[in-house]
């Protein structure tokens, strides 16, 4: 309730500011004639209730309930309408007020009843620009106010989804992550030092060094790298990877993107294969491209994983569309016992 109060507060100082600011416009330059000085002021302060009339109407009224509701033929009807009433209005205002008033600023050749004036359509040609010219300002800057706000609202919504798309994916990576190492830790392996090291490093970077919307690739590629050496390191002769990366460093890629591709390929590709399973990667840049690709074979043996891969998947495309609308293309191919990705993404 303040808030609405305060945000009304201000729309009526703003428009009292701009309806003196635009009356001054007019006025202040014919202050030097001095017999006629106030005669002036009158003229225009004539001219003003008509202009208010009008911007208020087509702001509130017209805009709202009849443009974006029966359309434009409808709305510019009703907006030569409102004008014309407002040139009889301001015809009315200077016949029976300023010109009584003073008879000698407004003198016509032959005298002239109201109504004739009225229906004076050449006249009222005439003054269609000043009736309409503060409504176009108003409107105007409505307008862009309002697509400023809308424009802000969209980058707070996709914020806060990128940042709920990363809360999923990160305790996702993490659980698989620490499942590795807890294997190892009951086979009482050697590895499982160096297995701890990467997972630092891993857990380091994903928690403190890729909040931003966008980070360096060639980070992103170390990610990858310790995140293989993990898997390696628990799959052994069961897994052939490889993993091929020739990118330039002034590129960037939304954080953790690429990484639930590696994930998937290894959980569908590799933990449910008896024999020894293949992943080939190949990551590349060409200017401010970015062409990423992936397979897997695919294992023989059903296991219920599909609603865990398709959240992974739904995820990257996701941000996907969030971060690079109409600048990227996945394709997705289950084929010949092969799992394929295939990823372009234009970030500039």
């Amino acid at each position: 309730m303040l808030l609405n109060k305060k945000h009304l507060l201000n729309t009526v100082v703003s428009h009292a500011i701009f309806w003196v600011l635009l009356f001054l416009f007019f006025v202040l330059p014919t202050l030097g004639y001095q017999s006629m000085k106030l005669a002036y002021v009158a003229a225009y302060a004539t001219k003003i209730i008509p202009q208010m009339m009008v911007a208020y109407v087509m702001i509130y009224v017209l805009v709202p309930y009849v443009l974006n509701r029966y359309g434009k033929i409808l709305f510019g009807i009703s907006v030569f309408v409102l004008l014309y009433l407002a040139f009889v209005l301001y015809t009315f205002f200077r016949y029976y007020g300023f010109e009584i008033v003073f008879p000698e600023f407004y003198r016509l050749s032959r005298k002239v009843d109201f109504w004739w004036r009225a229906t004076d359509f050449h006249y009222f040609a005439q003054n269609i620009i000043w009736f309409l010219f503060p409504a176009v300002i108003l409107m105007s800057v409505r307008y862009y106010k309002h697509q400023r706000e809308a424009l802000e609202l969209r980058e707070q919504k996709k914020v806060a989804e990128l940042s709920a798309l990363k809360n999923q994916l990160n305790p996702h990576f993490l659980f698989n992550t620490l499942n590795n190492l807890y294997a190892l830790a009951i086979k009482k392996s050697d590895q499982t030092p160096e297995v701890i090291a990467k997972l630092s490093e891993i857990l380091d970077y994903t928690l403190y060094r890729c909040n931003k919307e966008f980070v360096a690739l060639s980070d992103e590629v170390k990610l990858l790298n310790n995140y293989i050496a993990l898997e390696k390191i628990r799959y052994g002769k069961r897994v052939y990877i490889s993993f091929e990366s020739n990118v330039d460093n002034t590129v960037k890629i939304a954080p953790l993107l690429l990484l639930t591709f590696f994930e998937n390929a290894f959980k569908h590709g590799v933990s449910q294969e008896i024999r020894e399973a293949n992943i080939i990667a190949l990551l590349k840049t060409e200017g401010s491209k970015i062409y990423f690709s992936i397979e897997n074979t695919i294992s023989t043996h059903k296991h219920d994983e599909e609603s865990r891969e398709a959240i992974g998947l739904s995820n990257v495309q996701k941000q996907l569309e969030l971060l690079y609308p109409n600048n990227h293309k996945l394709v997705v191919r289950n084929e010949d016992q092969k799992y394929k990705v295939d990823l372009k993404i234009k970030t500039a």
